[in-house]
Parts: structure tokens; C-alpha cells; sequence
């Protein structure tokens, strides 16, 4: 499946383009379709890969290879040689999608994430590994800051690698200029959340030529910061369970937008947490620790239970009031609440497109969704981390390999979205698992072996999923014979 994934993007025509074979005759381009099956397939370690994967699969008989081909320096020396690469594999793919799924380009979804690896401090000068904001909560690791631009049915147009502690707000504008130096100028709607842009960026795509349009979430205080101009105007049914709320601004266009299903979700999230924290602080008062004890358990509760602590007001005595027998008191803070409960699942979004229609933002919006699923995806199912390498070119290839994997994984779940619906990539990953590759083994009279490579015949249900995406299982391989123990080659 994975060699089917591969060819369909016609990657082996483009590396074929860029690896030339060593003079060793190793086969750069099937030590990198290796490396990307391998992620798509079973991730693990190159290490992993070498002693254990390789051997055990039928990449050998599939790319008519040996064991040699996955020798551990073959798949470290090949991580070496693709980075510079990148930016014509990301123009190779634009055209591949655009022809197999007529994919368009004129909304793209941003955003970063982080990704830590198992490396100590020091490092050189101007490396990219540095401690920061950890999204995966692992702050006691360095770490990388990825950047991605997907299409909203999850295409990736390109990524980037920076150091650990670059803030979001920092990179927005060299992307900008990357992907128009990638695909030339046009009018593109960049969707990104909070905290990304600046408003500094903000002004130069609204005064750039052409426009670059943008629509972009809003810290919660903005909200308030208009809350009374948008009380007066009226909700506009977008689809059933969403209204929003139009406000212009100058040059841009504020939406309110309320969503049914997200008031009723955030709405039961905040009782839990308050219910919670009720609970333990009348638990708290009837224990009736000690001063610092109290503290402690306070503090163990504002963690446990954040959302619910700016609600509520809590008082803690002083020593000698907890001598005399006093505890920690409450009390809700209803004008807060108030506020919150007019807040709950609404969101401010401000945009340069004043004349689009509001049914078409709030989309565009809630669409990128699809850039944390692709980090998702690249996290869990592909299994970007923890990154073991202790060079800083090969933490890098790791990440292109991965991107590598993930693009036959999006357009593995672009078939399957049309031709059997309800299937992930990794399901039927999953299922085709079940057919599995073999050598039979029969000895002849003058001492020598025929050897049978055969696959296992396909259930009822593969065959049906093949029929649907046109695929075809490879012929059955002609047998091989042995002499004192090896294969006698042809």
C-alpha cells in the first residue's frame, strides 16, 4: 500500500531526478522510500528499522532489493542527502494534488506546534535545539518549533523548522514571503488562530498588492473590548445551531460567532470543574489543616481545577484565626460568572474580508481544525517524537521524513474519503496488516532448497477495498533455489 502511496505521487520520478545511485550501488531513492513506509507503516527507530522492520517486511521483494539496502550507515547517510531538496518536493506535490484531487489554493490554514527530543545542553551556537513553550508539556526537554501551511482538506503546502523558543508571533511574516517566493504572488485568505499574527503583519498584508487577505481569532479581551457596539446588532442565522454577529471596523470586519454546540459543551465543562472545586473546598473546611498545610492544598486545587478558580473568591485565615478553630472561606463570584456564561461558545474573529459572506468565514474559520489534526496525525500515528538524533541536520530529516510519511497519509485518506467512507488511513493500515508475505521452503534430493516468496491471499473485504481504489496485489514472485545454504543468484 505504501509502494502504491508512493508511485501515485510519482515521487520515485522526482528523487530519481536528485538521489543517483552511489557507486556502491545502493539505491538512494528506495532507502528513502523505506525510511517513509516505515513511518507511514510501523514507525519506530532507524535503529529499529535495521535489526528488526526490514527484514520482517517485503519492502525487500516489493523494490527487488536485499537486506543491504538497510544497512544502519545507508539510512543515516540518506537522511543527509534530501534536506536541500525541499522546496521542489513542495512544488512537486502542489501539482500531484492539484491533478489527483483538484485540489485549490486559495485558503490556507497556519499554524506551529513543538516537538522535544532526548538531547542534553550544550549545544553549538545558533542550533535550533532550545528549551520553550512546550505544547507536548514536557518542558524538561529542548525542543523545535514546527510551522505548517495546510489546504483545508488537509494538504501541506510546506513546513518549517525553527529554534525552541521562537514565539508565534515572530514567524508569521518570513512565511508569508516564503510561500510567495514558492508559488508566486496571489490573493490567498490566510486563516490562522490568536497569537500569531502581530498587529504590525496584520497592517502589511491589508496594505500589500494584492491584498492578502486574512481571517484570524482574537484574544478573549477584544471581546470585551466591543461587547457593548455588538449587543446592538443583530444575529444573523448562518447554519442551523451557529449565528454570528457583523461588525465593521475601519478596514477590516469583526465577526461575533456563536455556535449552540459549543455554548452547551463549554457550559457542562464549566459546572464539572466548579462542582469540583466546591467540593474540595468544603472538604478543606471541614479537615481544618494547619496554615501552610492549607496553602499547599489550595494551590494543589487552583491547579486541579482552573477554569472553575476565577470563579470563585476564597479567603484563607490567618495563623492564629486557624489556631482558633477557623477554615479557608468562599464565595462565588457572580459578577465574573456573569461574564463568563455571556462568553461561553462565542468567539471574536476579525478579517480584511468585508464583503464575504459571513456563512463562508465562520468555515473557513472552524477549518483549522485540519492543521492540529495534521500535527495530530504526525505526532501519534507517525510518531514524530520523542527524536533521538543527536545531530541537528539529521533532527531535521527525521521531521522531512515525517513530512514525507504524512503527505502519503493524506492522500491515502483522500481516496478513501470518496471511495469508503468511515475508513482512516490508519484502519486500513490496520487491515491489509492481515496479509502477510512468507518464504516456503521445499528441499530437493541433491541437497539444494526451492524457495517460494508468497503472500497470503487477500480476505473478501480486501479485495473489495482494492476494487474500489483501483489497485491490484503484485504478481506472486518465481521461486528461488539455494546451494549450501544461499540463494544462487540469477
Amino acid at each position: 500500500m505504501g509502494c502504491q502511496l508512493w508511485d501515485q505521487l510519482h515521487l520515485d520520478q522526482f528523487w530519481q531526478e536528485r538521489l543517483s545511485d552511489s557507486r556502491e550501488g545502493t539505491c538512494w531513492r528506495h532507502v528513502l522510500e523505506t525510511l517513509t513506509i516505515y513511518r507511514l507503516v510501523d514507525p519506530g527507530s532507524e535503529w529499529r528499522l535495521h535489526r528488526e522492520w526490514f527484514k520482517n517486511s517485503a519492502l525487500a521483494d516489493l523494490l527487488d532489493e536485499d537486506f543491504s539496502l538497510a544497512q544502519k550507515d545507508n539510512l543515516y547517510r540518506c537522511l543527509d542527502k534530501v534536506l536541500k531538496h525541499r522546496d521542489p518536493l513542495f512544488q512537486h506535490l502542489r501539482r500531484r494534488w492539484e491533478d489527483l484531487f483538484g485540489v485549490k489554493f486559495e485558503v490556507l490554514l497556519y499554524d506551529l506546534t513543538s516537538t522535544y527530543f532526548e538531547s542534553d545542553p550544550p549545544f553549538p551556537e545558533g542550533d535550533k535545539r532550545r528549551y520553550g513553550y512546550s505544547r507536548d508539556k514536557r518542558s524538561d526537554c529542548v525542543q523545535v518549533v514546527i510551522a505548517l501551511v495546510v489546504t483545508p482538506e488537509g494538504f501541506p503546502l510546506a513546513y518549517e523548522v525553527m529554534a525552541g523558543n521562537t514565539a508565534d508571533r515572530t514567524t508569521l511574516r518570513d512565511f508569508l514571503d516564503r510561500i510567495e517566493k514558492l508559488y508566486g504572488k496571489a490573493e490567498r485568505i490566510w486563516v490562522m488562530d490568536r497569537g500569531v499574527p502581530t498587529e504590525e503583519v496584520l497592517a502589511q498584508m491589508r496594505q500589500s498588492d494584492p491584498t492578502i487577505h486574512y481571517l484570524v481569532g482574537t484574544p478573549k479581551g477584544r471581546l470585551g473590548q466591543y461587547e457593548q457596539e455588538l449587543l446592538k446588532e443583530p444575529w444573523q442565522v448562518v447554519r442551523e445551531g451557529v449565528q454570528v454577529k457583523l461588525l465593521p471596523q475601519d478596514a477590516e470586519l469583526y465577526v461575533l460567532a456563536q455556535s449552540n454546540d459549543r455554548v452547551n459543551k463549554e457550559r457542562a465543562m464549566r459546572r464539572r470543574q466548579l462542582k469540583g472545586l466546591v467540593k474540595r473546598l468544603k472538604e478543606l473546611q471541614q479537615m481544618k489543616p494547619a496554615r501552610d498545610a492549607l496553602r499547599l492544598k489550595l494551590g494543589a486545587a487552583k491547579a486541579q481545577f482552573p477554569a472553575a478558580w476565577r470563579l470563585v473568591n476564597v479567603q484563607v485565615p490567618k495563623a492564629k484565626a486557624v489556631a482558633e478553630g477557623q477554615s479557608v472561606q468562599f464565595k462565588l463570584r457572580t459578577d465574573k460568572l456573569r461574564q463568563v456564561w455571556r462568553r461561553e461558545g462565542r468567539y471574536l474573529l476579525r478579517s480584511n474580508l468585508s464583503g464575504e459572506d459571513p456563512a463562508k468565514l465562520w468555515q473557513f474559520y472552524i477549518q483549522l481544525t485540519q492543521v492540529e489534526a495534521a500535527f495530530k496525525d504526525l505526532k501519534d500515528d507517525l510518531s514524530l517524537r520523542p527524536i533521538f538524533h543527536q545531530l541537528e541536520e539529521r533532527i531535521e530529516a527525521h521531521i522531512f521524513v515525517a513530512f514525507l510519511a504524512y503527505c502519503l497519509h493524506v492522500s491515502l485518506r483522500a481516496r478513501l474519503r470518496v471511495l469508503a467512507p468511515g475508513l482512516t488511513p490508519r484502519s486500513m493500515l490496520e487491515k491489509f496488516a492481515a496479509i502477510q508475505m512468507l518464504d516456503v521452503h521445499f528441499p530437493t534430493t541433491d541437497g539444494r532448497e526451492l524457495v517460494f516468496c508468497r503472500y497470503t491471499q487477500p480476505e473478501k473485504d480486501h479485495k473489495m477495498l482494492l476494487a474500489q481504489l483501483g489497485w491490484e496485489l503484485p504478481p506472486q514472485s518465481p521461486p528461488r533455489i539455494t546451494q549450501k545454504g544461499e540463494l544462487i543468484k540469477e
